[in-house]
């Protein structure tokens, strides 16, 4: 299992990648209102299906508003990582 990001190099106003998987399907087309982010869903014969959104938020309030929109369309929130911090970026 990989190790968790260190708390200390996250601030509330910073941009990061995450990836949240919730229960149900959403289509990529709400992608545009939820920050832009990948909208891919798992769909298993006998299981709910699984969606997972991945991309950028520019700070944790963009985080949070999508959260909101997940919630208000009634999809169980199963996972939120982030996947990588500004410090922690290439520069390109």
């Amino acid at each position: 299992m990989a190790e968790p990001h260190r708390s200390r190099s996250l601030t509330v106003d910073a941009a990061a990648d995450y990836r949240i998987q919730v229960q149900g399907n959403l289509d990529a087309s709400w992608s545009d209102r939820l920050s832009g982010v990948a909208i891919v869903t798992d769909r298993q014969p006998g299981e709910a299906p699984i969606t997972t959104l991945t991309g950028e938020f520019i700070d944790q309030a963009a985080l949070s508003g999508a959260l909101d929109t997940l919630y208000d369309l009634g999809m169980p929130l199963l996972l939120v990582e982030c996947l990588s911090v500004p410090d922690s970026r290439k520069k390109g």
